[in-house]
């Protein structure tokens, strides 16, 4: 398939690593893993960086909104919500009440992590420069070279390319995956959230159907990389392991399970006996004095 003279856009959450030069990785001339076909652009793939940023932003969001809204008005777990948060007022007159609290908590913890996500993943694209399956069809190495004639000769040259310069630019960021990173985090963090949220009756077919949903979306976005040719299956598998820490992190050590903040009552702690008066502690007798007591009592009798 002709390259000819594409372009290929950067796609990035945050574009910090577009102008920071990829690492050049060395190859063989004749690795079969490198020759796989031209997919083309990233907006000719089945899944458009587009979509799938639109989709990886909105779904975990609609069902925290969702989520929230309704446990807000379901009469038994709005005590609860309201007993696991604090009313924070911000002036005289007006305040944040624990509903609003929450969606702003866990969709910003949410878009924080998939901001670290995207970090990471550029940050391992440049750093390792990991071609993808297709880059010595784009790259098109002079075969006829004294360093493409030897069939295990390492090439650490990049000035061998004789394509676009753009688009083998793009060949060298395969490791890891950023659709298998995002998209899986995104999954991940939307299902610890409806398993760990969502308590109602109602509720027992529609949290795992949502949640195998939601994770067989990140799953077959992964497949779709590979049957592309456009990642290794070491780059999803990168990818994922990748999304799936970032999600266990911010879900367990940050939102705790999205629970409250409050969190529960503390147990009051003992007094200090050193600050009571002596009067308030209760008076035990003593064997002793119970049996000078009882002497006392006999010779008094006796006296008498």
């Amino acid at each position: 398939m002709a390259v000819g003279n594409n372009t290929q856009r950067s796609y990035s959450i945050i574009p910090c690593f577009i102008f920071v030069e990829v690492h050049i990785q060395g190859f063989f001339c004749q690795d079969g893993d490198l020759m796989k076909p031209y997919p083309g652009t990233e907006e000719e793939s089945f899944i458009t960086p587009l979509v799938l940023y639109c989709v990886l932003a909105a779904t975990p969001t609609a069902i925290i909104f969702i989520g929230e809204v309704s446990m807000y008005f379901i009469k038994s777990t709005r005590e609860s919500l309201i007993a696991q948060e604090k009313t924070i007022l911000t002036g005289e007159c007006c305040y944040l009440n624990p509903l609003l609290r929450r969606i702003v908590r866990f969709i910003g913890v949410f878009a924080f992590g998939l901001f670290a996500t995207d970090i990471f993943v550029n940050a391992g694209q440049v750093v390792t420069g990991h071609l993808t399956p297709y880059f010595l069809t784009v790259c098109k190495p002079n075969y006829t070279s004294t360093d493409c004639r030897a069939h295990q000769q390492f090439i650490n040259n990049g000035n061998i390319c004789t394509g676009d310069l753009e688009v083998i630019e793009k060949a060298r960021r395969s490791f890891p995956s950023k659709h298998a990173a995002l998209s899986v985090y995104s999954a991940l963090y939307a299902t610890m959230y409806i398993t760990s949220t969502i308590k109602t009756k109602s509720s027992r077919l529609a949290k795992p159907v949502l949640c195998l949903g939601t994770l067989c979306m990140a799953f077959l976005t992964g497949l779709n990389r590979v049957s592309e040719y456009r990642n290794h299956c070491s780059d999803v598998i990168a990818g994922f392991i990748l999304g799936t820490a970032v999600a266990l992190f911010l879900g367990m050590c940050v939102v705790h399970n999205f629970k409250g903040t409050q969190g529960s009552p503390s147990k009051p702690k003992p007094e200090d006996p050193r600050g009571v008066p002596l009067m308030a502690f209760p008076r035990i007798e003593s064997p002793l004095e119970t049996l000078s007591a009882q002497n006392h009592s006999a010779s008094m009798t006796e006296v008498t």
